[in-house]
């Protein structure tokens, strides 16, 4: 940005700093830089006028290793093997499944993550060439609560879609492309009605978005992470923590019993919860609800010896199990944790019960 007065020129350059602090112990040498401006030029942002620049940003690394009491909690007490590694931290874990989707999520919440996505897609493949990437949806869907407690999408009530878009395109074309290009080729058409209303940018410009707009820390979406408010949540972030953290690898775990129950007929939703302490292997409470579906003859009781017959829930069988060690989590942090069928997501493929 360039102002002039009289023969002075006075030039501003702006910067925007990103800051990567965490605990890491590792023997890995690690380029923390190149890997944050890699990720950055990767999202798309390459031009300080979208609200951030890969090539121009300023990156701060405060890095530590990670606290010697809860490493030694974890990995060390009473000499134990890697399968019997203690919880990383306390707090209780949800999953969720239901029948409503063949992915077995909230068809609601399924819908605004596919919408999110592509928009994605369109951006990157120059479909819409003014779209930048920032953007938010959201989706509300009329449903019918059926009386054996199972739940039944009806239509859409209304959609939302906020996209950060370059200078100079009229609402007019954002909306016309945005629901030609997007929502007509996501949403089922029997679910779109007259009564449906859909709100796009209805802050009328969206310009500057990114970092340069409205800045925050990893964590803040874990509603948007997980099920989209259907079912519950500990709490506690996923993205940012390895495997040895309950927060993440729990709820992995979780999801994983709750869509192998309902792959399984055992229920056709399903609410598992599972509550740890740091330090600890074996998890305190195990917990899960069906709403009423669960089948004729069953009792949740029996679904409780199903998962505790089939499921290994210390932190280091389920690092095993899900192979939470092989190098995934970057696939993770944008497009939700669940309801992606994607051969590294183990937890998605539903267990054979016995």
């Amino acid at each position: 940005m360039q102002r002039k007065y009289g023969k002075l020129a006075i030039i501003y350059k702006i910067i925007i700093k990103v800051l990567l602090a965490g605990e890491i112990t590792t023997k890995a040498k690690v380029d923390y830089k190149q890997v944050v401006l890699d990720t950055i030029k990767d999202i798309g942002y390459d031009d300080v006028r979208k609200g951030l620049d890969y090539k121009t940003c300023e990156v701060l690394l405060y890095i530590e290793t990670q606290s010697p009491e809860i490493g030694q909690s974890v990995h060390s007490l009473g000499g134990r093997k890697e399968e019997e590694l203690g919880a990383g931290d306390q707090g209780h874990m949800f999953g969720y499944a239901t029948s409503e989707t063949k992915e077995l999520m909230p068809f609601s919440h399924l819908m605004a993550l596919r919408l999110s996505d592509k928009l994605t897609e369109l951006r990157k493949n120059g479909a819409i060439k003014w779209l930048r990437p920032d953007g938010k949806t959201q989706v509300t869907v009329e449903y019918k609560k059926m009386k054996n407690g199972d739940v039944k999408p009806l239509r859409f009530h209304n959609i939302l879609i906020s996209t950060q878009h370059d200078p100079g395109v009229s609402n007019d074309e954002i909306t016309r492309e945005i629901q030609e290009k997007v929502i007509n080729s996501v949403c089922p058409s029997n679910m779109l009605d007259e009564k449906t209303k859909v709100f796009i940018n209805p802050s009328g410009s969206f310009i500057l978005g990114g970092p340069g707009a409205d800045a925050g820390l990893t964590g803040r979406k874990i509603i948007v992470d997980s099920y989209g408010g259907w079912g519950a949540h500990g709490g506690g972030a996923f993205s940012g923590k390895d495997s040895s953290k309950v927060d993440r690898s729990a709820a992995y775990a979780a999801r994983w019993i709750a869509k192998s129950l309902v792959a399984a007929g055992l229920c056709s939703r399903a609410l598992v919860q599972i509550a740890y302490s740091i330090g600890i292997a074996d998890p305190l409470s195990v917990n899960v609800e069906t709403y009423g579906t669960i089948k004729e003859g069953l009792t949740e009781k029996d679904l409780f010896n199903i998962i505790v017959n089939n499921f290994d829930l210390k932190p280091g069988a389920i690092i095993k199990d899900l192979k939470l060690k092989t190098p995934i989590f970057s696939k993770t942090s944008s497009g939700g944790h669940f309801g992606r069928e994607l051969p590294e997501f183990t937890w998605e493929a539903p267990k054979k019960l016995i």
